[in-house]
C-alpha cells in the first residue's frame, strides 16, 4: 500500500512540474523593477477641423489700497504715533519730515557721532515712470547747474567743431579739447577722454562711429549738448552736476556737503527736484513717489519733497 501511494505522489509531482514549465510562465508575486512605468499622460490626438478653444484671459488682481484717514489707527499698525521715545519701528507709520527738519536731524547726528562735517549729503528718489496707454518714461540722464556747487574740480569738456571762429570761442571758454572729425579715432583709441562731449549741429553726422563708444555721453540736443551756443554749453557742463535714472526708476545723487548752510542745501535740492519733475507732464500726477535724504554716516530719513516744488494751478484751486 505504501508503495502505491508513493508512486501516485511521484506522478502528481511530475504532472505539476510539467504544467508549470510547459504552458504559460508563472508571474512573480511582486512586480519587477525592470518593468517600465509611464509617468506621463498620452498626447491627445488632434482632429482636423476642430477649432482650438480660446484661452481665457488672465485676470490680474489689483492691489488693495486701504484708506486709513477715518480709522483710529493705521491698518496693520499699533497706533498713529508712538507714546514713548523707544519703540519698534514696524508697529507705527514711517515719519515723514519736512526738508528743513531732515537737514537739522542730519546735522545733529553728525555732532552726536563726531563724524566729519564735510561728509556728502545724498538724495534718493523713487519715480513713477508710467504714462498713459501702458507707456513709460525712458530712463534719462540730465545735467543741472547747481546754485551752490560742492565740487572743487572742473569737468573736462570736449567740443566738436570745425569752424575756426567757434574753435577760438571754445578755447577761450575753457574747453579741454577742441577739434573736428580728427578726434573720432583718438577717442576710439582712448587717447582722448573727457567728462562731457558737446558739438555743433553740423558735426553730428561725422560723429556716428562714436555712438557705441560714448553711449549716454554722446551729444544730444535733448540733453543740451548740441547747440551753436558754445559758451552756454561750456558754462553748464564745466561746472554742472549730472545725475541719472538707474534700475529704471531710481535716482541717487549727491546734493551738497553737510557743512553747507541749510538754505544752500535746500536751494540745491529744489533745483534737482524741479529738473527731475520736468521729464513728465504735470497733468499725469506727481513723478516722485518717495524722497530720502541721508549723509554718509547717518540713517536715511524720508522727507516731503512737494514743499520744494512750485505749485501747479490745480494745487492752488484745491486750496
Amino acid at each position: 500500500m505504501a508503495t502505491c501511494m508513493h508512486s501516485v505522489w511521484k506522478a502528481v509531482a511530475g504532472c505539476r512540474r510539467h504544467l508549470l514549465n510547459g504552458g504559460v510562465p508563472a508571474l512573480p508575486a511582486f512586480p519587477s523593477s525592470n518593468i517600465p512605468i509611464r509617468t506621463f499622460a498620452a498626447v491627445k490626438a488632434w482632429k482636423k477641423g476642430k477649432k482650438e478653444e480660446a484661452a481665457t484671459p488672465e485676470v490680474k488682481k489689483e492691489k488693495m489700497v486701504v484708506n486709513d484717514s477715518d480709522r483710529h489707527k493705521p491698518f496693520g499698525k499699533t497706533a498713529w504715533a508712538p507714546v514713548d521715545d523707544v519703540y519698534i519701528l514696524r508697529y507705527y507709520p514711517r515719519t515723514v519730515y519736512s526738508a528743513a527738519e531732515t537737514l537739522a536731524l542730519l546735522k545733529s547726528f553728525q555732532a552726536l557721532d563726531f563724524t566729519p562735517r564735510d561728509q556728502p549729503v545724498y538724495m534718493d528718489l523713487k519715480l513713477d515712470m508710467k504714462l498713459e496707454k501702458k507707456k513709460k518714461i525712458d530712463p534719462f540722464v540730465s545735467t543741472v547747474h547747481l546754485p551752490h556747487p560742492f565740487k572743487t574740480d572742473v569737468n573736462k569738456v570736449l567740443v566738436f567743431t570745425e569752424d575756426a571762429h567757434q574753435k577760438k570761442v571754445a578755447q577761450e571758454g575753457g574747453a579741454s579739447f577742441v577739434g573736428g572729425a580728427e578726434l573720432v579715432q583718438q577717442i576710439l583709441d582712448d587717447e582722448v577722454v573727457a567728462d562731457f562731449y558737446v558739438a555743433v549741429p553740423e558735426m553730428l553726422q561725422k560723429l556716428t562711429p562714436l555712438k557705441n563708444k560714448l553711449r549716454k555721453k554722446f551729444p544730444k540736443s535733448k540733453r543740451g549738448s548740441v547747440s551753436v551756443n558754445i559758451p552756454k554749453m561750456l558754462s553748464l557742463f564745466r561746472t554742472g552736476h549730472e545725475y541719472a535714472v538707474e534700475s529704471e526708476r531710481y535716482i541717487r545723487t549727491q546734493v551738497a556737503t553737510l557743512d553747507f548752510p541749510t538754505e544752500q542745501i535746500l536751494a540745491n535740492l529744489q533745483t534737482i527736484l524741479i529738473d527731475v519733475c520736468s521729464h513728465r507732464p504735470a497733468n499725469m500726477g506727481p513723478l516722485i513717489e518717495r524722497a530720502i535724504l541721508s549723509s554718509r554716516t547717518s540713517e536715511a530719513l524720508w522727507f516731503n519733497n512737494e514743499q520744494l516744488l512750485p505749485k501747479t494751478p490745480e494745487d492752488n484751486k484745491d486750496q
